[in-house]
């Protein structure tokens, strides 16, 4: 399999480096599509499919009728600072406290009338509810007595064998018989946790990172080495390999495809280097790659386990962020690990649903998944675009947002004398949920900072709950 850089990601890539040294500023017209596609002497196709990318990077803005045009850089997250390497403990923030202010907020979710901008998941309105309706129905006709007999161990196996079909599409090596269904991706990252590692044993992870992971490594006796993070290519290899050097690290568990709250993507050169850092130093890596499905560029992204030939990555997915949130269908390809992972799952969480397995493998085996996907990732970019639009015209000047490839999350950097704990509080009477940045780490950072959930459908009640916080940010300010 060839991973040679496409034409058109190497078009981005120098046009993009334009644009961030400042050879072209915001508001500039690009080359237009034909011209730049007779100048180097490729395809339209080509040219358009750089241009989508850089799109997606928010590097350039399409105007309907007119072309493309730079973007301003100004309130790029890119430009952020990097904060220093951490250093790696258990934890500094009581996990009590966390858990309290995530149990009230994940309560705020449910109570009717609130605007959840703190659930990272796509409103329903945008899920196939019919279709996997009738997909239940069809997997109750197909599986022996309607489904309620165990399954196998390692998950039924229309799943399994759909599953490593749709890893052909990232040039994955995948059988069936290489892969276990679990119960959701937390649950799969629980059982990789549990195999691969021993309590007091310590686990590199991003920094922000989603609270879940952090709070589901520090439940099973695990210490968090927090990584520094760069908003638009995740995270700092460099400072990874100074720990890895000094034997200080046991396992890694990353989200290199749109992690949550950030939303970056690794670049493949970066995917690469960081399987071979885990082989050379024997260190397994977890992948989360619950978010990959969700590339707002043509083409998905390659996971690090299309870089694995030694069986170090252990692959972790689901259908919980794309398709059916509560059917609770997700998967591992644990590589070497197979055998003493199937056999935690035996003795620690046993048998996975069969009808919702078999519903979601009825709606992958007919491709009706792709083309949900293709409508969902259209509405999530546009959501996107149109939160960062709004939240540009209220939210104070420095606003820092980043700029996610894909995924649906936002992460919001506000002027350091705001407590985003306090504008949780402040926010309540007006129905409207935050995460609070602090949530992201176990050390005292990220307080003024914010995630956003752009999975649900622009309208003006989100406008007018996004101006609602720039408002709460604004006078938090003038106190």
């Amino acid at each position: 399999m060839s991973l040679s850089i496409p034409k058109y990601q190497q078009i981005a890539r120098q046009l993009g480096d334009k644009l961030r040294m400042g050879m072209l500023t915001g508001g500039d017209k690009l080359p237009s599509v034909r011209m730049l596609s007779q100048e180097l002497g490729v395809s339209i196709s080509t040219v358009q499919q750089a241009y989508y990318c850089l799109e997606a990077d928010g590097l350039v803005e399409a105007r309907p009728q007119s072309g493309y045009y730079a973007r301003t850089l100004v309130e790029r997250m890119g430009d952020v600072p990097r904060r220093s390497a951490p250093q790696a403990m258990a934890h500094q923030t009581p996990l009590s406290d966390h858990e309290s202010i995530v149990d009230r907020i994940m309560h705020q979710q449910r109570e009717p009338g609130w605007l959840p901008f703190s659930l990272s998941m796509p409103a329903p309105s945008l899920l196939p509810v019919d279709k996997l309706t009738k997909a239940i129905q069809q997997a109750q006709r197909e599986l022996p007595n309607g489904g309620i007999e165990y399954e196998r161990m390692a998950g039924n196996a229309a799943l399994r064998r759909q599953i490593a079909r749709y890893a052909l599409f990232w040039g994955g090596q995948l059988t069936d018989e290489q892969i276990i269904t679990t119960e959701g991706c937390t649950a799969a990252l629980v059982l990789c946790l549990k195999t691969i590692t021993q309590p007091g044993d310590t686990v590199a992870v991003e920094s922000p990172i989603y609270f879940g992971i952090l709070q589901t490594i520090l439940s099973l006796g695990l210490k968090v080495l927090e990584l520094p993070t760069d908003p638009r290519t995740g995270v700092d290899l460099d400072v990874l390999e100074g720990y890895l050097q000094q034997g200080q690290l046991q396992a890694c568990l990353l989200v290199p495809n749109f992690s949550n709250p950030l939303g970056c993507c690794m670049p493949n050169t970066h995917k690469q280097r960081l399987v071979q850092l885990i082989e050379t130093y024997q260190i397994p890596l977890i992948e989360d790659d619950l978010y990959g499905d969700l590339h707002f560029a043509p083409d998905r992204p390659l996971p690090c386990k299309a870089f694995d030939r030694q069986g170090w990555v252990l692959w972790c997915g689901s259908v919980s962020k794309t398709l059916a949130p509560g059917y609770r269908v997700g998967w591992v390809a644990p590589g070497r690990y197979y055998n003493q992972l199937l056999q935690v799952k035996r003795y620690q969480a046993g048998f996975s649903p069969g009808i919702t397995q078999q519903a979601v493998a009825t709606f992958l085996a007919n491709d009706r998944y792709e083309l949900h996907l293709r409508r969902l990732r259209q509405r999530l970019k546009s959501n996107c675009q149109r939160y960062q639009q709004t939240i540009r015209a209220h939210f104070p000047s420095g606003t820092r947002i980043s700029e996610p490839q894909g995924g649906f999350t936002l992460w919001v950097e506000v002027d350091p004398r705001v407590n985003t704990l306090e504008l949780v509080n402040q926010l309540a009477p007006y129905k409207i949920s935050i995460m609070p940045g602090s949530l992201f780490s176990l050390q005292p950072q990220y307080t003024n900072c914010m995630r956003l959930s752009y999975g649900l459908p622009f309208d003006e009640r989100i406008a007018q709950g996004l101006k609602t916080i720039g408002l709460l940010i604004h006078q938090q300010l003038t106190v």
